[in-house]
């Protein structure tokens, strides 16, 4: 008998839409308050996103407007800057892992 293969929880990324590894991805959380910010850890209470850790998918994801489809809610700019440098300083991070 053979051991049982442990599932990998998969998720698509907002800006490129294929489907990774859930733990290959950055949390994007929108809190009851209005607050968006990322959430590395994954463990943020509030609605998630997911986005890859390449730049460019949060360009994408921005220009589609597809946090604020998710949300159903308006996202500043201010927002999507502060997840830009956010995003910048968390990558090196989750390559590392």
């Amino acid at each position: 008998m053979q051991p049982k293969q442990k599932k990998i929880p998969m998720r698509m990324c907002m800006g490129c839409g294929e489907m990774k590894p859930k733990r290959s991805l950055i949390r994007v959380v929108h809190q009851k308050d209005g607050a968006v910010l990322l959430d590395p850890g994954g463990k943020l209470p509030g609605r998630g996103g997911y986005i890859c850790t390449d730049p460019e998918c949060l360009k994408k994801a921005r220009k589609a407007r597809r946090f604020e489809k998710a949300f159903s809610c308006r996202i500043a700019d201010e927002v999507y800057d502060a997840l830009e440098a956010a995003l910048a300083e968390a990558a090196p991070e989750a390559e590392d892992d």
